[in-house]
């Protein structure tokens, strides 16, 4: 029986919360380093190390992670800016100072 597409599931998640829980799997569980964990699935070390920092903020608040399937609405974690998706980080505008 060929189980490609099953291994694919697994080895290249296409959602972000599977991304997400795959990457954190691969640095908490397998050990490896951010940079490997974006090579294998296409992310920035800069996106690897947020998730990482967030996870472990979350795990110390006591926080149910947002992958998890018991989740209430009282435990929903809202994400910085920084970490939604589809948001790019723009400039701020800044006052200018006369002379």
């Amino acid at each position: 029986m060929d189980d490609t597409p099953c291994r694919r599931f697994f080895l290249e998640p296409t959602q972000l919360l599977h991304r997400r829980f795959a990457a954190l799997h691969a640095f908490f569980v397998e050990g490896l380093s951010a940079q490997a964990i974006g090579e294998r699935f296409g992310l920035t070390y800069h996106t690897v190390r947020s998730w990482v920092r967030d996870f472990r903020a979350q795990c110390r608040a006591g926080q149910i992670p947002p992958f998890s399937p018991n989740r209430t609405e009282g435990d929903r974690v809202t994400l910085p800016r920084s970490s939604r998706p589809g948001r790019k980080n723009r400039p701020r505008p800044t006052a200018v100072k006369s002379a």
